[in-house]
């Protein structure tokens, strides 16, 4: 199997994590490409089909008045790492479109924060299918802050 994926965000993924600040790089391609993303100036930990891992610091622009990661901000990384994962998973025959977030605070992050998404595609999209895309968000201490599914619509492409 050759060590460069065919998924196209992958493959550029692989490319780039190999050079200094190359996943840094990456991560500015996407906020590039999504622009709302940059507020929280994500760092990606993992980035492979089925399971993205991206990581946000505590700093001013994320905060809230406690001073602790503001919950919009734990959604934007959450929203991020759905969207990242689904982009790295789904064949080219489909497309997707975020529908809906559920999103349940659990505990204040006062560091950083994890979130990891986990797709699991359907067999079949005909005719459209709502794939729940799970997130759970940790701090540093691995207490889990935040839980969001975010419901993906995905069809196949004209």
């Amino acid at each position: 199997m050759s060590s460069v994926s065919t998924n196209p965000v992958l493959a550029q993924y692989e490319r780039l994590k190999r050079w200094p600040f190359g996943a840094w790089l990456f991560a500015r391609a996407v906020c590039a490409r999504a622009p709302y993303f940059s507020s929280i100036r994500p760092k990606f930990l993992t980035l492979e089909a089925g399971r993205v891992v991206v990581q946000l610091q505590n700093r001013r622009a994320v905060q809230n008045h406690i001073g602790t990661i503001h919950a919009i901000a734990l959604c934007n990384a959450a929203e991020m790492a759905a969207g990242v994962a689904m982009e790295a998973t789904l064949p080219k025959a489909w497309r997707w479109i975020p529908k809906g977030m559920t999103v349940a605070y659990l505990a204040k992050c006062q560091v950083s924060a994890t979130a990891t998404a986990i797709v699991t595609l359907p067999d079949s999209v005909e005719g459209g299918y709502d794939c729940i895309v799970p997130v759970d968000i940790t701090d540093a201490d691995g207490t889990k802050v935040a839980r969001a599914d975010i419901n993906m619509y995905l069809t196949p492409r004209k």
